[in-house]
């Protein structure tokens, strides 16, 4: 395996009840980028992430961290060798304090010089959090929700972390925040990222690569850039037509130089 391939997936299959929801993907992630994987809903990109990371079993195909075989491992163990799911919907801790949230991404680490640097780190982040530190998770914006799963994904100190529909949700300009963020973590901490995503104009723009995927099969894999300017990607495999698809790139561009 080259060394610079951080996840490598090959072949795999994997259901959602009785449907077989992922059909033979492959595909590869190299250490430092930002890929995303688009989609209409029912495409598989929620059951892909879930399988990567050991939510849920594959029926067959390999996933490989950093040349090692994780299909089928327990997700602790999945994040302990370095790779953080922040599921859609959040999923935070709602009845415990944005602190305590924050302190249960690093449940599985004994090193409380390291903990406490990386809560300090989280709050540079987000500001937001420090603020309501002491203050109900559940009883946060749905944005600070978004902010609080990313924050707590981090502290276990991720290779790579997936993120699930990070903009559900979120009005414009809190997605163009999230979004910010995503792309400063990925470029100033080193985190790999792999981002699913419905909104194909600012998931192609943070992105440096792209998969499109289609009843469970990946149809199309490109450099984010030639994909952003694909008609056929736009018009056919999401929904939205090529014109509609160049005003929301230069909308995101106009307010936000992501790269």
């Amino acid at each position: 395996m080259s060394d610079d391939v951080l996840l490598r997936v090959k072949n795999l299959e994997s259901f959602y009840g009785p449907i077989m929801a992922i059909r033979g993907v492959s595909l590869e992630v190299r250490r430092g980028q930002l890929v995303t994987v688009l989609g209409a809903n029912g495409a598989g990109k929620t059951t892909l992430l879930k399988t990567i990371s050991g939510v849920m079993d594959p029926e067959k195909g390999i996933v490989e961290l950093e040349g090692e075989e994780i299909q089928g491992s327990d997700p602790d163990l999945v994040v302990n060798r370095g790779m953080v799911h922040v599921p859609e919907g959040r999923e935070i801790f709602p009845l415990l304090t944005v602190a305590e949230n924050i302190q249960m991404g690093a449940y599985t680490r004994k090193d409380a010089d390291g903990i406490a640097e990386d809560i300090e780190l989280v709050y540079d982040y987000f500001p937001i959090l420090r603020e309501r530190r002491t203050q109900a998770a559940g009883t946060l914006s749905g944005g600070q929700q978004q902010m609080l799963a990313i924050g707590r994904g981090l502290m276990a100190r991720p290779r790579i972390m997936l993120l699930d529909e990070p903009s559900l949700g979120l009005s414009p300009l809190l997605t163009e925040e999230i979004f910010a963020i995503i792309k400063r973590l990925n470029k100033e901490q080193g985190v790999t990222m792999m981002l699913v995503e419905q909104n194909a104009a600012v998931a192609l723009s943070v992105a440096d690569y792209g998969y499109v995927m289609e009843l469970g099969r990946i149809v199309m894999a490109d450099e984010a850039e030639v994909l952003a300017n694909s008609k056929d990607v736009q018009e056919f495999y999401l929904g939205v037509s090529h014109e509609e698809n160049q005003r929301g790139q230069r909308r995101w561009k106009q307010r936000k130089t992501w790269r």
